[in-house]
């Protein structure tokens, strides 16, 4: 089954595995596809046969982050910007609100929406060659739709705002001994498709009341900021320093960005 041609649903037994495609772009989210990833957990939620999910990228990048394209219509067009913004703490409260385990498949650079959703798996193998990085601040926006909720949990506070502050490139080495990344995968997918059918074996309401449980306290940090970390990365798109660097990189290939 497939949510649409942005993103591909591919059933494996009890195991689904969602791949955003837009390969020729590494995989960077334009209206379409950003949607896409919005609405597919809705569908996965109501998959009962469902006992794991993979996530991962077509081609050669997990996600580039933002397409420069979006972004600059969210600047030009408040009635997207909402939409999308919404669309983004969808993505958030839908990839913690589902019950089964997320086994990330990083195959090549997260960046920006692309690192947020890693962040929100549960288990995730990344390659060797593959890093990450969540450059909001760097661009001009708010760290809002997962990084700057979410990674406190996953590294510790002070690598958080270090990372998210300065932008910072995080190679799979480093991914993994800050807690951003389960481990390295010489084949993530192969492995994470392994990984998750190995769950899917396990006795589910002892893995789905795990998963809720060990997740309680990013549920209720989301809660209680998720809001206001939107409303202020949607102020960001009007001030003159992100809308100077947006124009700076528009020109530039491949279209990725931040989100």
């Amino acid at each position: 089954m497939s949510a649409n041609e942005a993103v591909v649903v591919t059933v494996d037994g009890p195991v689904r595995i969602v791949t955003l495609n837009r390969p020729d772009n590494l995989n960077a989210a334009d209206s379409e596809l950003h949607r896409a990833i919005a609405e597919v957990w809705d569908e996965l939620r109501r998959d009962t046969d469902a006992r794991a999910i993979v996530l991962t990228g077509a081609g050669r990048a997990f996600s580039a982050g933002g397409d420069f394209g979006l972004l600059q219509t969210m600047v030009d067009d408040v009635d997207v910007r909402a939409v999308t913004m919404e669309e983004g703490k969808t993505i958030v409260r839908s990839m913690l609100a589902i019950e089964i385990p997320i086994v990330g498949a990083v195959n090549g650079p997260a960046v920006g929406l692309g690192c947020s959703l890693v962040s929100l798996c549960d288990l995730v193998l990344i390659a060797a060659d593959a890093h990450l990085a969540d450059p909001h601040v760097a661009l001009g926006l708010v760290a809002a739709d997962g990084g700057a909720i979410s990674w406190p949990f996953l590294t510790g506070l002070l690598r958080a705002k270090e990372h998210l502050i300065l932008g910072t490139r995080i190679s799979a080495e480093e991914a993994v001994a800050a807690g951003l990344a389960t481990r390295i995968s010489p084949d993530p997918l192969a492995e994470a498709v392994e990984l998750a059918h190995r769950i899917a074996k396990l006795p589910p309401q002892s893995v789905v009341e795990t998963k809720r449980i060990l997740n309680a306290g990013l549920r209720a940090a989301v809660a209680q900021l998720l809001d206001d970390a939107i409303a202020a990365e949607t102020r960001s798109f009007d001030t003159p320093e992100f809308r100077a660097n947006l124009a700076r990189l528009t020109p530039a290939e491949p279209r990725g960005g931040d989100r």
